[in-house]
């Protein structure tokens, strides 16, 4: 394998990973991955070159030549590179769909704790080719629904969905093997991070007035149960049920799961007016919303869905969800349950006119829909956590706890990190910005917790920061800020304490082993810090005031925005 003949030669030459690194110009923990074989370079890649005129400047001895370096290790890269990609992919297909593994070493005759290894990365196919090809034929029998097949389709970057079962197989195999993964998810997912970066909270609430809406008392005359037919009644069904809600004297939570055609009311925009006001009259009352989303679309469109509910998701009062697997798509099915009323409905898939929708706020049928809520979020999953200022306690909880778990972790961010400026340094800034003595405490306390947080991780993990720098003549455009969050007033840099910091993140570096900074000339987010846990999880940071973190699991998400490379 790649892997065994790449440490043989670092035994050989007697270097360390580090030492390779630096000599190859290619960081620490991707030097890590190609020696423990979770990644492999491309055949005939410049990073491949990189690693070879690495190891070859390590041979003090020249007992080795870079063409015999290239050429063995360049052959063994191509035989390896679709065994490689095979375990990141195959795990994804298990995570999204939902295969159960002990049915699919059943069906095709491998023991169970074999497809286990292979996807843990203990080890690799013997015959990669074959198992792929098993895997894949599992697959699109298993998953030979038009929606299944779309799901498989967009998962595997395919541009249509395939017309037979064969194609469907050997387009699942291809990209086990060898095929490029989330062809054109990267567009989507730019779009939603610079949605993200540019979201100003204060500014959303000012335009849609919401610090002077006001939230109706008078009666709303609504009989105990009624029944909608067709699209146009469904809307006036949702309607109702979002000024029931309103309305009531009741503070419980609100339910919302629907996978029915939005299609027709996403074009309606004076409905889409009426729907938001609704919304945004549940959320000035301080009702909380567990809001189930329909994941079983194209990225595309999930992502410019998910683009929609940003503001509201800012306001810390939405907890959304998603279910796992395929879903049935026969049946279509919407539930809206609140401690006031309950919105029931159901159609055939492709006719959504046709359907039937129930408004109801009899005691009895409402306590039979709460328990249908309650029924379907013990299924679902976090699509988001989210953590605003008042429960950041609870997310340095989790940080805390997650900084003893095993796993690379790679950031993102719009300047250097707090956890290695200097103390002195840091003082500096606050004192010649007339910065209060309660909100500097805030700071000292903030920049003390992450660095006991990344000397935690340190011990057992890599972490790479990317940091952004610029030639001075930029620096006043590009105009970084410390992050601090919970403080009102923006810290800009001036060019000179940049500078500095960059420095002391670089004096970090050469100071802890597993600690990696990468600099890049491109602009980043200058709004949003971006925190991977790989395979684990992906925190998306709001900097300016009010702070709100986002904390992403879903693995299809997760896997686009850990593919994030810069520049950008």
């Amino acid at each position: 394998m790649f892997f065994d003949k790449l440490n043989e030669y670092i035994v050989i030459v007697g270097c360390t990973g580090r030492e390779l690194a630096e000599l190859s110009g290619i960081s620490a923990p991707t030097i890590s991955r190609y020696r423990s074989g979770e990644r492999t370079p491309k055949p005939g890649s410049e990073d491949l070159r990189r690693l070879c005129r690495g190891i070859c400047a390590a041979d003090s001895a020249h007992r080795l030549s870079y063409a015999e370096v290239y050429d063995a290790l360049g052959s063994l890269a191509a035989e390896s590179d679709g065994s490689a990609a095979m375990q990141p992919r195959l795990n994804l297909l298990f995570s999204v769909l939902s295969i159960n593994a002990a049915e699919m070493s059943k069906a095709l005759k491998y023991d169970s704790s074999y497809i286990s290894r292979i996807r843990s990365g203990q080890r690799r196919p013997a015959r990669p080719e074959q198992f792929a090809r098993d895997a894949a034929e599992y697959i699109a029998r298993c998953y030979d629904s038009d929606s299944g097949k779309k799901i498989v389709a967009e998962l595997i970057g395919a541009a249509a969905v395939p017309t037979s079962r064969a194609a469907y197989a050997a387009a699942i195999r291809d990209w086990l093997t060898d095929g490029a993964p989330h062809d054109g998810h990267a567009e989507s997912v730019s779009g939603f991070l610079q949605k993200l970066n540019d979201f100003d909270l204060g500014e959303y609430i000012r335009a849609i007035r919401f610090d002077d809406l006001k939230v109706p008392t008078l009666p709303f005359q609504l009989p105990t149960s009624k029944s909608y037919y067709g699209v146009e009644e469904m809307k006036a069904g949702e309607l109702d049920f979002l000024k029931a809600t309103a309305l009531s004297r009741s503070k419980q939570e609100v339910f919302m799961c629907s996978d029915m055609q939005m299609d027709d009311m996403a074009k309606d925009a004076e409905f889409s007016k009426k729907y938001m006001f609704g919304l945004a009259a549940m959320l000035k009352k301080g009702l909380h919303l567990n809001v189930v989303h329909n994941l079983n679309r194209p990225f595309n469109e999930l992502m410019l869905g998910l683009e929609c509910w940003i503001p509201l998701y800012m306001t810390g009062q939405i907890s959304p969800y998603y279910l796992r697997g395929v879903h049935n798509r026969i049946f279509c099915h919407f539930l809206n349950v609140s401690g006031a009323a309950a919105l029931s409905g159901e159609s055939i898939s492709g006719c959504h006119a046709h359907g039937k929708y129930y408004l109801t706020k009899n005691r009895d049928e409402l306590a039979y829909y709460k328990k249908r809520a309650t029924d379907i979020l013990k299924k679902a999953h976090p699509l988001m956590e989210i953590y605003r200022e008042e429960n950041s306690g609870t997310l340095n909880a989790f940080l805390l706890a997650d900084a003893h778990s095993a796993g690379v972790r790679r950031n993102i961010l719009p300047a250097p990190p707090l956890y290695t400026m200097t103390d002195g340094l840091l003082s500096k800034m606050l004192k010649s910005r007339s910065v209060s003595e309660t909100d500097s405490e805030k700071i000292r306390s903030f920049a003390q917790s992450q660095k006991n947080l990344m000397e935690e991780i340190l011990k057992t993990n890599t972490v790479t920061d990317l940091i952004p720098q610029s030639a001075e003549e930029d620096f006043a455009a590009f105009s970084p800020t410390l992050f601090a969050p919970g403080i009102e007033a923006e810290l800009a840099y001036t060019y000179a304490e940049y500078t500095a910091h960059l420095q002391a993140t670089r004096d970090f570096a050469a100071r802890q082993p597993n600690y990696f900074a990468e600099p890049f000339t491109e602009n980043a987010f200058r709004n949003i810090r971006i925190v991977i846990h790989e395979g684990e999880w992906v925190m998306i940071s709001k900097n300016k005031s009010p702070a709100i973190h986002f904390i992403i699991r879903h693995p299809t998400l997760r896997d686009a925005m850990e593919r994030i490379e810069f520049p950008y």
